[in-house]
């Protein structure tokens, strides 16, 4: 495996079009997520936290992002979140994922995040292999809890507890 030489930083509204490019990427793959379509600006901005977005470049190319989602809006579960880590196709295989997903473990522990989950395609070897290196356990397998072109999806559901905040 080539190893990336990017640098990991803010996503800011100007990334928005890469960003959406490397999500309809994962889209296309079939094994990173249950959309078909790329949501406009409004709606994902509206779904993850402004404070926990990185975005990997390679020189001026956004290669990469990564960002959280809360789980609830209800106050106890302030502190937990479900991660979403994407990669351009060109770009996969050279390290770009787990460069981005230990960035956002410091991030989100900086901004009070105490559990972090990922619901993975079970097929999707590469991202639970990530995920696994990056501190997340297997909490078990949720079947059929999705329906992706007519056919039902299992996902492995993995979290990482901080050891810095709530603990």
């Amino acid at each position: 495996m080539k190893i990336a030489k990017c640098i990991i930083g803010s996503m800011g509204v100007g990334d928005w079009e890469a960003v959406k490019g490397i999500y309809q990427d994962g889209i296309a793959t079939g094994n990173a997520t249950v959309d078909t379509h790329t949501p406009d600006w409004g709606r994902w901005n509206g779904d993850h936290r402004p404070d926990c977005r990185l975005v990997a470049r390679d020189g001026d190319e956004v290669v990469g992002w990564a960002a959280l989602s809360p789980v609830s809006t209800r106050s106890a579960y302030s502190g937990v979140a479900e991660v979403s880590v994407y990669v351009s196709e060109q770009s996969r295989g050279n390290g770009v994922g787990k460069l981005l997903l230990s960035a956002l473990v410091t991030t989100s522990e900086s901004a009070g995040i105490w559990t972090l989950q990922a619901m993975i395609f079970v097929e999707n070897e590469a991202s639970i292999a990530i995920h696994s290196s990056c501190g997340f356990r297997s909490v078990g397998t949720r079947e059929r809890i999705g329906s992706l072109n007519g056919q039902w999806r299992d996902t492995l559901l993995m979290e990482r507890r901080s050891t810095v905040v709530g603990s």
